[in-house]
């Protein structure tokens, strides 16, 4: 019996020893068929990654610079818009105030040329006494109707159309208020009481030195005297 034990004992033991040989084996040949991992290409990879996150980085860069410039030019036409639009304001305001001035000169100088805006004489006739025949000799004198409203204002402040007035202080006389009174003996001898000779002389003087009787009554509102 023991021989039998040792015959089975010595199977048992190549039988293991086979089957690790064969399991060995097949070890080996998967291990040589399984490819291994390249350094190189994993290198190689790597700095393929990189140069991606690099042109990522750059652009990315890029889009920040230009959204900055572009930040920047739009803050300049914001402000090139608001100083176009201040000079022009600027522009409109001076151009008002200039044909502002330019109205108030030239309703001034309307205002001298014909300082009465009253209603007009149709003739000479409305008026009574010397007052009619100054409107008479004013016509004959050259000036228009429109006038006589001036030059009734001016010879009724300074005289209410009376050939004898006279004031003592200054010696102006009669109804244009010579003075002298005795000027008025160019036109007349008798200067003192005749309205005529005192009207026309009075004429003559505002035609000399105004031009009509509107610019003489406008002189005596600003100064007090013509």
């Amino acid at each position: 019996m023991s021989r039998l034990w040792s015959r089975f004992a010595a199977r048992g033991v190549a039988v293991v020893l086979l089957s690790g040989g064969v399991a060995g084996g097949f070890y080996l040949s998967d291990d040589r068929q399984t490819p291994r991992p390249d350094p190189g290409a994993q290198v190689a990879g790597s700095v393929t990654q990189i140069d991606v996150d690099y042109r990522q980085e750059q652009q990315v860069s890029r889009q920040v610079r230009a959204a900055r410039q572009q930040a920047v030019e739009t803050r300049k036409r914001a402000r090139a818009a608001a100083e176009k639009a201040r000079k022009a304001e600027e522009a409109a305001r001076k151009k008002a105030a200039e044909e502002k001035a330019a109205k108030e000169a030239a309703a001034a100088r309307a205002r001298a040329l014909k300082p009465y805006d009253g209603p007009i004489p149709e003739s000479c006739a409305e008026y009574s006494g010397n007052r009619k025949t100054g409107c008479a000799l004013m016509i004959d004198a050259g000036f228009k109707i429109d006038q006589f409203p001036c030059l009734d204002k001016l010879w009724n402040k300074e005289s209410g159309w009376n050939p004898r007035a006279h004031n003592n202080s200054s010696g102006a006389h009669g109804i244009p208020q010579a003075r002298p009174g005795n000027k008025m003996a160019t036109v007349g001898s008798d200067w003192e009481t005749n309205p005529v000779t005192q009207i026309k002389w009075g004429l003559g003087y505002i035609k000399g030195r105004y031009g009509t009787p509107c610019s003489a009554w406008n002189h005596s509102q600003n100064t007090g005297w013509y």
